[in-house]
């Protein structure tokens, strides 16, 4: 039943049914209609589960447990490994603003002569997306 299958992992049988109607899951019947779960869809709402915490999208997550192209299969996780690459970047250099403010002798952000080349740079659209939507981490290096 989805309660049993959903409460094994602290989802809402919503989620189940979400998944469902995306072609993530595709549970037996039973006589009355009942959704009917085995073994095997444990360990897809386990698989599904691992994929979103790395990041992936449903319909990523999909396509990869479908495909059964090995060549596909690897070009979309190099995909996504190179954004989370970017993300880890973008995260690296937010740490390192927040912790270059924190050990500023400045005691305003806002008096900070590289934290004014941050907001100029926003300001001037030099560290918004490009044209394509590719975001560019903005870096703080320097004293």
């Amino acid at each position: 039943m989805a309660g049993e299958l959903a409460g094994r992992f602290g989802l809402a049988t919503h989620v189940l049914r979400h998944w469902e109607s995306t072609g993530l899951l595709a549970p037996a019947r039973d006589l009355h209609g009942r959704h009917r779960y085995d073994d095997g869809h444990v360990t897809r709402v386990a698989a599904v589960l691992r994929a979103k915490r790395a990041g992936l999208a449903l319909d990523d997550i999909r396509e990869l447990l479908r495909s059964g192209d090995p060549v596909a299969r690897r070009q979309r996780l190099e995909a996504h490994r190179e954004e989370l690459r970017r993300r880890v970047a973008e995260a690296r250099a937010c740490l390192d603003l927040v912790e270059r403010a924190l050990g500023r002798a400045h005691d305003d952000l806002a008096d900070c002569p590289r934290f004014q080349e941050l907001v100029a740079a926003t300001a001037d659209g030099r560290d918004l997306p490009d044209a394509t939507g590719a975001e560019r981490p903005t870096r703080w290096y320097g004293p």
